[in-house]
């Protein structure tokens, strides 16, 4: 789970080190109400840029900013209403907004959430170590940035097929970068290039993967699952009738977020999306595919399966080209024409790939189970289009010119006419085969316990007591900040 053995000597050391840089750590209480922060932190963010190297913008881990790119304050949560003519189905898709985080992606939260509990019990020495972040996209991003914030040296991987902006942007800001071979799809490239650190650097890394760390589970359960508790409060929406919540699977840590709301409002169903190109979960199929960042083959040591209701399979083919349609000119044209509101055009750069994937597995959740106008599914805009524009490009040079006739094409096939296809619906034993799909991953390749695998199945208590972690990390927090005697 989430070690918090103390170790003062190194808790001693990592005070001092926070205490010279001047940084101090948020809790989770603060991620989740902006409006605990203290008020001379609140001022110092005034004067920061959203995405500058500053350990103030710790306090900006939070999906609450304001959607402004310097100076903004924590008015309430970023999330969009989904209209029907940009769906195709009259079910309310709500979707949470990642661009408005540091480094304009959530996962920033899930790093906080990984190396915030090891910093402050002194599981990890930012004086001599070097956090490694193993990543199909923006974890790595995230965990460099906060190492950076953190007053830590990092080392950063992802596949080298990752887009150019992911590469640019960690360059300054990265210890290291290290490209693996292949796609997102090529997660065990990344484990390997894990063990061969180990084996070369031995104690002077510590490895974050995101796929087997418990942080990056309980950072999304309290602060993504919160977020979307707070917009059935501001919409006013009937409990009885949350239907519904969409995640791609990825690393399994934003799944969390639907076990939260299915502990509030127990009709919620938990669907996890995949790339139809690499079918793991729905035909324990493989593959490559261009839905950047939800990394597969594999089922992640986080996912909680017994809690997840069904698998969607998304056609990468329909993410790109709706990049296309509500990047390009001709596409924005043409939602026009369609009834698409104003403000749901200007919002479209919010979406980035897997924000798109998502959408359609909500569509499709929506649509398989008939759901009604007064029904709601949650999804997750995990980033923004910010981070795809070298990706649009290309596309752009590789097909040409995007006219109306395309725009009228994508919009027919790819958004109103999004199916049922590849959409399963789990029995007991059907979470119980993908389960067990962990075993050759975990055990066999990274050394896991299969006692503990079978307690994520059969313990009714093991995801309940990470869930209750919480506070206990908050008191080690608000110690560590006494240490350094910043507040």
């Amino acid at each position: 789970m989430i070690d918090l053995t103390m170790h003062e000597a190194i808790i001693e050391k990592n005070a001092k080190r926070c205490r010279e840089k001047n940084i101090i750590f948020p809790t989770f209480a603060q991620m989740k109400d902006p409006a605990k922060i203290p008020e001379k932190i609140s001022d110092r963010l005034k004067d920061t840029g959203l995405w500058d190297i500053d350990p103030v913008n710790l306090f900006r881990i939070s999906w609450k900013n304001e959607p402004v790119l310097s100076g903004g304050a924590h008015p309430g949560v970023n999330y969009i209403e989904l209209p029907s003519s940009l769906t195709g189905t009259k079910t309310r898709i709500f979707a949470l907004v990642g661009k408005w985080f540091p480094t304009g992606a959530h996962k920033v939260g899930a790093t906080y959430g990984c190396l915030a509990p090891a910093l402050v019990t002194g599981n990890f020495d930012a004086t001599t170590q070097k956090a490694v972040w193993p990543s199909t996209g923006n974890y790595c991003r995230g965990g460099a940035y906060n190492s950076q914030l953190l007053g830590c040296n990092s080392i950063a991987i992802l596949p080298e097929e990752m887009s150019r902006e992911r590469f640019e942007w960690l360059k300054s800001v990265a210890g290291e970068v290290i490209a693996t071979p292949g796609c997102e799809s090529n997660v065990k490239e990344i484990f390997d290039k894990c063990h061969e650190l180990n084996q070369e650097r031995g104690t002077d890394i510590v490895i974050f993967n995101q796929f087997d760390q418990f942080g990056n589970y309980l950072w999304h359960y309290e602060i993504t699952g919160n977020a979307l508790e707070e917009i059935v409060i501001n919409e006013n929406l009937h409990p009885g009738r949350i239907k519904g919540y969409v995640a791609a699977t990825g690393s399994g840590g934003t799944l969390a977020a639907g076990d939260y709301l299915k502990q509030l409002y127990p009709s919620v169903k938990i669907a996890a999306g995949e790339a139809l190109q690499c079918p793991t979960l729905l035909r324990n199929g493989f593959g490559g595919h261009r839905i950047e960042g939800i990394g597969d083959k594999h089922v992640p040591w986080v996912h909680n399966v017994k809690n997840t209701d069904m698998i969607l399979a998304i056609d990468d083919n329909d993410c790109m080209d709706i990049l296309r349609l509500f990047n390009e000119e001709s596409g924005k044209d043409l939602l026009r024409e369609k009834g698409v509101p104003a403000e749901t055009i200007k919002q479209l750069e919010l979406f980035g790939i897997s924000g798109i994937g998502n959408v359609l597995g909500a569509v499709k959740m929506a649509k398989y189970y008939e759901l009604e106008e007064d029904d709601v599914i949650f999804t997750i805009l995990t980033d923004s289009a910010e981070l795809y524009k070298s990706r649009i490009q290309e596309m752009h040079e590789a097909a040409g010119q995007f006219d109306k006739t395309e725009a009228a094409v994508v919009y027919a096939k790819s958004l109103i006419g999004q199916n049922i296809n590849d959409a399963f619906e789990l029995s007991y034993y059907d979470r119980l085969r993908i389960h067990n799909l962990k075993y050759y991953t975990w055990i066999e390749q990274q050394g896991k316990d299969v006692e503990e695998l079978n307690a994520q199945w059969y313990d009714r208590n093991y995801w309940t007591n990470i869930q209750g972690l919480t506070s206990g990390i908050d008191s080690l927090i608000e110690d560590f900040n006494k240490k350094t005697g910043l507040l």
